[in-house]
Parts: C-alpha cells; structure tokens; sequence
C-alpha cells in the first residue's frame, strides 16, 4: 500500500501516485484551536485522512513575532523592542523600535485572534536600507527541531521549509518591508535603489540557504503573492522577480532541496517566467472565484507538464459553504481538466 509520503513525493516529481494527494497549503492556529480542538498540523491532517504536509518555520526576524518572541531576532547592533496596546475596535497593536549603531528604525503590525498585518513599514528612507544591509540579523536554522519534526512525521507525509524572511521571495520581503504601493512607484523612478535592496535581501536569503545544508525538509517553499500578477504587472515581475528568484532556487537546488514556488494563484501572464525561475511546483492555483486571475486547467494547459501542480480547490465558496455534492463536483472538475494525464 501507498504511504501519504510516497504518495506526495511521487506526485511533486510528476509521477502518477495510487490517488490524488489531498493536504491543505497550511493551517492557521486560530482554526486548529477553535474547531480541531487545540491539535497541531499533523494531528489534524492525520485525523482527517489527509496526506500531511507539514510546514517547519523558525521564526526569527519576521515582522508578527510578538514581544515574548522578539530577544531571539534581536542583537546589540539589532535591537527590536515592542510597546502592545489595544487600538478602539480591541485589535493588539505592536508599535516596534529598532535601534541600530547609526540610526533608529520603527514598524508596526495590527493584529485580530485570526492574523496579523503590517500597518506601518520599516523602510521609510531611502538611507534605511542601509542599516538594513549592514545590521538586520540572519540566524542560522537550527537543524534538531527539522530532524524531530521529520521524525515524527515519518510515513504520514512530507515536511515543508522556507527561506529566512517576512516572505521567502525578495520582491516579496521587500512588499513588507515598505508599502508595495511606494515600493512599485520606485521600480519606474528610482530603479536602482530597488535593485540595491533587493540585493540586500537575496544576500542575506543565500547566507541562510548555507546553513539549510543536510536539513530533511522535503519541499522548500519560496515566492509569495506580492510578486504575483494581482498586484505586479510581467514586466515589473520579469525585472524585480525572476532574476532573485532564479539566484536563490539554483542555491537551494545545488543542496538537493525541491522547491515550491507561490504566488496565490495570480500567475495570468507569468507562467513562463514562473518555469524559468527554476522552481520544481507552482502553487496554489487558486481560480478566479478565490482572487486568483487564471484557472487552473489554464495554467497547466500553458507550462505544459514541465512543473508540479499544487492546490485548485476554492476554499470559501466551495469547501466553506458548498454542500457535499458541489465539493465533488469540483474536485470531479479539477480531475478532468487538470488531473488529466497526471
């Protein structure tokens, strides 16, 4: 019999498994505490019957980590306090000072019992970036906690890892590190600069892939949808995207590792770009009907069998508040038009 694991790592190298994966891209803590009684990821999967796919984040210099969290991505030339408050409508605030040998830097995140958002950035000159390059810290994975996850996981399903960063791909670090809105006008006026800091990040990306050597993760995730075409036009993606994305998935192939490449389903335009970045999976494809810009079946029809296909389901009006008969019948259709030879 077909384990979950084998049956996930044939299907990412494009083979035909005994059935379908099924997995979910990732669990929020909010769902696993309300409605799956307090369970972790791979306690939930298990106990649905799905193929696990579990994801490991070391969470270090990411912008919603809270005051409790903050002394593991803060050294003395990096030093991230946090004042919390509750804002009218009862949301935490997190109002963060970093303090750095040549300058202060302040970002601030917005957050409900579901998620967390950035409601001021940390780059508001055009000089920050440099105390960017020279002091924002990169920690080295620590490999015992991916072992033990790996571990535990065993024949359950494939363990998932990600690039050091508030998002894995650089345009889309970038996209939290300044508004995206601000950091799109500077792609047309002051083009260099962000270059220069893309730059910064990619550095600073590559000097974490080092220390990813020998991790067991199964598929390394990069990416994210700020570089995606629901908010970047090809051509801004083909120039800020792809030649960061390619440096930092040859790093990651030249470990062993296989990697995912997302962009929340806004791919209408850059299918090509997305086979060229060197990825091995394209994920999610989320359709029009959940903010993405192309199908599914669209897609596949477009990279033509030279990349895996994760996701396609709409996750609200389907698996939210479709009755069962409309959920097989959408899984029915993805089978037809997109599982079709594999």
């Amino acid at each position: 019999m077909t384990s979950s694991r084998e049956r996930l790592l044939l299907a990412l190298n494009r083979e035909k498994p005994d059935r379908l994966p099924v997995t979910v891209h990732q669990w929020q803590h909010y769902h696993l505490q309300t409605f799956m009684g307090g369970v972790d990821e791979l306690e939930a999967m298990v106990s649905l019957g799905m193929d696990a796919a579990v994801q490991h984040i070391q969470r270090v210099g990411q912008f919603w980590l809270g005051p409790e969290e903050l002394a593991a991505c803060s050294t003395p030339q990096w030093r991230d306090t946090v004042q919390v408050s509750r804002d009218a409508a009862g949301l935490r605030v997190c109002a963060h000072r970093v303090e750095t040998p040549e300058g202060v830097l302040t970002y601030e995140t917005t957050a409900d019992e579901k998620t967390c958002w950035i409601t001021d950035h940390l780059i508001e000159r055009d000089e920050d970036i440099e105390l960017i390059a020279k002091y924002m810290p990169v920690f080295d994975l620590d490999p015992e906690p991916v072992r033990e996850l790996r571990e535990r996981i065993g024949d359950a399903g494939i363990l998932r890892g990600f690039v050091w960063g508030d998002q894995a791909g650089c345009w889309q670090h970038a996209c939290c590190l300044m508004a995206p809105t601000d950091l799109i006008l500077r792609t047309y006026d002051q083009p260099e600069w962000v270059h220069e800091l893309l730059g910064i990040l990619l550095e600073k990306k590559l000097a974490f892939v080092e220390s990813m050597a020998g991790a067991p993760y199964d598929l390394v995730e990069t990416g994210g949808g700020a570089g995606s075409t629901t908010l970047i036009s090809p051509k801004l993606h083909e120039e800020f995207c792809l030649p960061y994305d390619r440096k930092l998935h040859d790093a990651l192939h030249q470990l062993g590792f296989k990697i995912s490449y997302h962009t929340c389903g806004g791919t209408q335009g850059i299918e090509e770009l997305i086979v060229a970045n060197g990825t091995d999976v394209s994920e999610t494809l989320a359709g029009t009907s959940i903010s993405g810009n192309s199908e599914p079946w669209e897609f596949k029809q477009k990279i033509a069998g030279r990349l895996a296909l994760v996701g396609g389901l709409d996750q609200i009006n389907l698996l939210t508040y479709g009755s069962a008969a409309e959920i097989r019948a959408g899984v029915q259709t993805l089978f037809e038009r997109v599982g079709s030879g594999g």
